[in-house]
C-alpha cells in the first residue's frame, strides 16, 4: 500500500466513526502522509455572545485537522498537549479551512502545526498540537492478522 492510500484509507476509517467532525458539518478536502486539511462553514448555532465564532468551535475544527494529519499512518495517535492562539474572529456563514501539517515525528511522538483561515485568506489562528501514537490501528492492512 502506497502512503497516500494509506493516508486515504486512514482518513475515510476515521471520519466513519467521527460523529463530532461529522456533525458539525467538517469536509476533508485534502489528506496526504503527515498533513490534512478540512472546512467548516460556522452557522449562527456557532456564534458566541460577540457575534462571532465561539473560539471552541474554531480550536474544534483545528484539533480535528490535528487528528486526521497525526493519524495518516494508520497508527492510532492521540493528542498529548495543544495550544491555540486566536487572530481573528471566524464570521457568521464563513468557511474556515484548518490545514495541518507535520513539524517533527520520532518515534511515538509528533509535532504538528495548525493554520486556521477564513475565506478572505485572513489568519484565524494557529495551533500547535503534541501527538502521542499509542497501539493499534484504524484499518487492518493486506497481509496482517487482527
Amino acid at each position: 500500500m502506497t502512503p497516500q492510500a494509506r493516508a486515504t484509507k486512514a482518513a475515510e476509517a476515521m471520519l466513519a466513526a467521527d460523529i463530532a467532525s461529522r456533525s458539525l458539518g467538517m469536509q476533508i478536502t485534502q489528506i496526504a502522509p503527515g498533513a490534512a486539511t478540512l472546512t467548516m462553514r460556522v452557522s449562527d448555532k456557532m456564534l458566541n455572545g460577540h457575534g462571532i465564532c465561539h473560539g471552541g468551535y474554531i480550536f474544534t475544527l483545528a484539533d480535528s485537522a490535528f487528528a486526521f494529519a497525526c493519524n495518516s499512518y494508520n497508527r492510532l495517535t492521540l493528542a498529548q498537549q495543544n495550544q491555540i492562539t486566536y487572530i481573528s474572529p471566524g464570521k457568521d456563514g464563513e468557511m474556515l479551512t484548518a490545514t495541518a501539517s507535520q513539524t517533527a515525528l520520532s518515534g511515538r511522538s509528533g509535532v504538528y502545526d495548525v493554520m486556521v483561515t477564513g475565506e478572505d485568506g485572513r489568519t484565524v489562528a494557529t495551533m500547535r498540537g503534541l501527538s502521542r501514537t499509542i497501539k493499534g490501528q484504524l484499518f487492518i492492512e493486506d497481509g496482517e492478522l487482527a
